[in-house]
């Protein structure tokens, strides 16, 4: 158990080392706690408005229970306050997860913005920070329940009760075919013991955090605080996907005006980027965060900023941010390791391609 976000978390179960549970998680399933995540409600005239503001994501092309990734930004530099789920779960009603790491930065954020942007005029939107979400169920078949889609869903626990509306997402932030239960406090026990136990254990374990972060960083996903801050940009981070096409030509959200003409480099009249986001592979030891990227001639050209070696690939592998013009896959550097160059190449990301449920059955 360490300190994570506030919480003590499990790095590891008793059960299984790191890399047999990362394994697992690929081979079957595995239950993580995110329980330390922090919900949201947005709900009012103004919710679609307010939250288009404060993120570069298309909100109002959004549909009933579809969501997906996007990022808080700041006024004028663009820069990143956190990443987020977004889910619209009304006509006038969001569901917003945020990091437990950022708990503190994001809720004096929201009190801010909010307070912008009724004095600006803005419509009534109505913020809650949530314990559990209680609303009524649907009927759901799992197999049309597709990636970036949400329902509620009631379950039947062991004992013959049945759970009350459980919030269920298909997302993945394993690079795998997974769902996000949200579960109100009192039921939490409840409703792990059921899953655990119905679904027995060779088919399904508890993971912790040292499996989280080898999955993730294989998928090329991000970690507040590590690969991405405040001072970083979504164009940078190259997260540019995450602007949706009509933001990109209608704007209004914050940092705007970095941020559309950071998407055109600067021999098409943009500004471009300074630096990007970049996979590698690195040779011989693995690159964690904090370690130098240097080129040809021993000079800085970047950082690391998550490594590990891969489960999966056996290989080493590492996110970080290089200088524009070295991004390229297939681009070969060094990266110093304990005082030592280390040969890496970058390459794209996802490092393990990523298997969410989109109609198809997985391969």
């Amino acid at each position: 158990m360490v300190p994570f976000g506030g919480f003590h978390m499990p790095v590891q179960y008793a059960t299984q080392s790191v890399s047999a549970s990362h394994h697992f998680t690929r081979s079957h399933a595995s239950l993580f706690d995110v329980s330390h995540m922090v919900q949201h409600r947005f709900q009012g005239p103004g919710a679609t408005a307010f939250l288009e503001k404060v993120t570069p994501a298309s909100i109002s092309q959004l549909g009933t229970h579809n969501g997906g990734l996007s990022t808080l930004l700041w006024p004028v530099t663009g820069g990143i306050v956190d990443d987020t789920i977004i889910t619209r779960l009304g006509p006038q009603l969001f569901y917003v997860v945020t990091n437990a790491g950022c708990r503190e930065k994001d809720l004096k954020y929201f009190e801010e913005q909010l307070a912008d942007f009724k004095k600006s005029g803005g419509q009534d939107v109505e913020w809650e920070v949530l314990d559990g979400l209680l609303v009524t169920p649907d009927e759901v078949d799992l197999q049309k329940l597709y990636f970036g889609q949400s329902q509620f869903i009631k379950i039947k626990l062991l004992g013959d009760k049945v759970s009350s509306p459980l919030l269920v997402s298909r997302g993945g932030y394993t690079g795998e075919d997974g769902f996000e239960i949200s579960i109100p406090g009192h039921e939490t026990v409840a409703v792990t013991e059921t899953l655990l136990q119905t679904a027995t254990v060779e088919k399904l374990q508890l993971a912790g955090l040292g499996a989280r972060d080898s999955l993730r960083l294989e998928a090329g996903m991000c970690l507040y605080g590590h690969d991405l801050d405040d001072s970083t940009t979504p164009v940078e981070a190259a997260l540019s996907w995450v602007i949706g096409k009509d933001r990109r030509v209608a704007g209004g959200f914050h940092g705007e005006e970095v941020i559309l003409r950071q998407l055109t480099p600067k021999s098409k009249g943009g500004i471009g980027v300074e630096r990007r986001r970049i996979g590698l592979i690195v040779e011989g030891a693995p690159a964690r965060e904090g370690a130098e990227i240097v080129d040809e001639k021993g000079e800085k050209i970047g950082n690391i900023t998550s490594g590990c070696p891969s489960p999966t690939l056996k290989k080493n592998v590492a996110m970080g941010y290089i200088k524009d013009g070295f991004h390229k896959s297939g681009t070969n550097v060094e990266v110093i390791v304990r005082g030592k160059k280390r040969t890496a190449q970058v390459t794209k990301m996802p490092f393990v391609p990523s298997r969410y449920w989109k109609g198809a059955a997985p391969a």
